[in-house]
This record gives C-alpha cells, structure tokens and sequence, in this order.
C-alpha cells in the first residue's frame, strides 16, 4: 500500500476566503470538498464534511479575521475531520486573526492568540501553514509543527519591477524597523522611521519621522492595515517633507471602520496588499498579488516531506 499521502490529500474551503482557498486548491490540483453549513434560525451553526477523509491528509483553508464565526467554523471542520479518523490535519491560515493579543500589556487582560492557538490544538489540529504573525513569537505558543510564510516571496518581486529610482523602505512605527530593515537590506536601499504615539487602540495621537525621505520614493511596509490611520497619517507627513512617492506594502488587508476613505483621500499612491483577506469593496489605490501560489507549493512540500526553505527570501 503507499503512503497517506500518495493514498488521500483532501482540501476544504471555509466560508471566509472561498475566492484563496479555491485558488490554493487548483494550484495544488486536488478539488476542494465539499462542505455543508447548516445555520439555525437562533444563529448557531454546524459544519459538515459530504465527503470521506478516513485515513486521508486533509487540508482545511480558512482566514480567521472578524466574525469569530470564522474562527469557529474552522474548528467545527477539524473537529470533524478528526471524529471521521483522518490521519492528519493540516489548518492553512493565510491570516491569523487574534495575533495581535500576543503578550498581557497591562493587567488583567487576555492573551488571546494563545487562547487560539489552545483551541486548534484541542480541535485536532497536526500542523499549521501561515503567513506574516502579527508576533513571531507565537509560533512558539504552539506544539505542532508551524511553517510561517512570508509576503515577502511575492512583495520583493514586484517592488523590484517598479524599478522606482530613489528607493526608501519606511517603518509605520518603531515595532515595525525590523521588517522594513529586513526588506531595505535585502533591496540595497535606506530606511526611514515613524514614531507615534497613541492615546487609544486605533488612534494615533502624534507621529514624527526619523531619516530624510526629501527627493525619495517611499515603500511603508507592514503585516496588517486596519483602520488605515497610521498609515495614511504617515504617508501625509512624508509626502509633506518632500517625498516623491509613498506607497504601502501590507500583507493582510483588514480595512475596517473608515479605512477605504482614509486610503482614498491620503498621500498614499498604492497599496499593495494580499487576498490574505478579501477586500470589502474595490479601490482604485489597491493592488492585491494573490498568494496562492506560495501556499500551494508549502503544501505540496510539506505532503512530500520536502523543504520550504526556498520560498523565504528574507
């Protein structure tokens, strides 16, 4: 008889990112399963596999951004899954969502992305494939295997082709240097820093520049844009000491509350994101470079017991 994986690989696609996980599936070239979400008239819901995935490697693709329905429905799959004897269970988030509860900031909070990660493990989860933590250190929360992605495969290819003459990588914040470093070293350019300050979640207060981005063209790079506040705040004040240019390069696309408007009316020339997160509505300043493909390739390595080392490049 041949191994799991020769045997059975199966994909299941959550309701939160059909448009990836349908990518994902065809690049990986197995069809995705189908599953059935029967909701009550009170709200709640139950997820049910249609197909068979005794003693099969399954794969279920599943962003856990706002509503936390997201997040259970995916355990609902896995549960599923491991109730129906699959041999391993293998959970693609593209988006982590709860990562930024990482550590207790002040008393009496929770940690959230612990809290998550204890769920999956109780689910039945065997191992998990994601893409740009909010903190690396979560992967450390964990005690299964985790390969953590990074946007930069797909990021670092496209900002070369802009061939921009006067480039400059810009950290949002101080959190964010050694990301913006990273990417500045590997493309031979300068970096610039914005510190702010803020008085309230998703508010910033003041923000001052450290570096000269006077004649430059500016790439701001981070892992997730929420309400768009630092980023636009930032990209006005740039722009406003002689930058040429300012763009975005931010992995996961939350944009809630004002954040389209925001993005509309700045400084901002593009922003450059991932269907990590599907987009709420279209914008002519958004450009999305899917991420199938690199997800797709993972998981072919990691059902051949291959390296992935090649997909990071920095």
């Amino acid at each position: 008889m041949g191994t799991i994986t020769e045997r059975k690989r199966k994909i299941f696609v959550g309701s939160a990112s059909p448009a990836l996980g349908k990518a994902i599936a065809a690049k990986f070239g197995v069809a995705p399963g189908d599953v059935e979400l029967q909701r009550f008239s009170d709200g709640e819901f139950q997820t049910s596999l249609e197909e068979t995935v005794r003693g099969a490697h399954v794969f279920f693709i599943q962003s856990t951004f706002p509503p936390t329905d997201n997040l259970f429905e995916l355990l609902l799959m896995v549960d599923a899954a491991k109730r129906a004897s699959a041999a391993k269970i293998t959970v693609v988030m593209p988006y982590f969502g709860w990562a930024r509860q990482d550590r207790k900031d002040k008393p009496r909070v929770a940690i959230g992305s612990k809290l998550i990660v204890n769920m999956l493990e109780s689910a039945g989860v065997t191992r998990v494939i994601t893409m740009d933590l909010h903190a690396d250190q979560i992967q450390g929360f964990f005690e299964v295997p985790v390969d953590h992605l990074y946007a930069s495969s797909v990021f670092i290819p496209y900002i070369e082709k802009l061939t921009l003459p006067n480039l400059i990588m810009g950290a949002p914040d101080t959190g964010g240097t050694k990301r913006a470093n990273a990417y500045a070293k590997h493309l031979g350019c300068g970096m610039v820093i914005c510190y702010k300050q803020r008085k309230k979640a998703n508010e910033v207060s003041g923000m001052t520049l450290i570096g000269d981005v006077e004649g430059k063209d500016v790439i701001i790079v981070d892992d997730i844009i929420d309400t768009a506040g630092t980023i636009t705040k930032a990209a006005d004040m740039m722009m406003s000491k002689g930058a040429n240019s300012v763009r975005a390069l931010i992995t996961h696309p939350v944009l809630s509350g004002p954040a389209y408007e925001r993005i509309e009316n700045s400084s901002i020339t593009e922003l450059i994101t991932t269907d990590s997160i599907p987009l709420k509505q279209e914008s002519s300043k958004i450009n999305v470079i899917s991420v199938a493909n690199l997800f797709a390739e993972v998981m072919q390595n990691v059902v051949n017991h291959q390296s992935i080392s090649s997909n990071f490049i920095i």
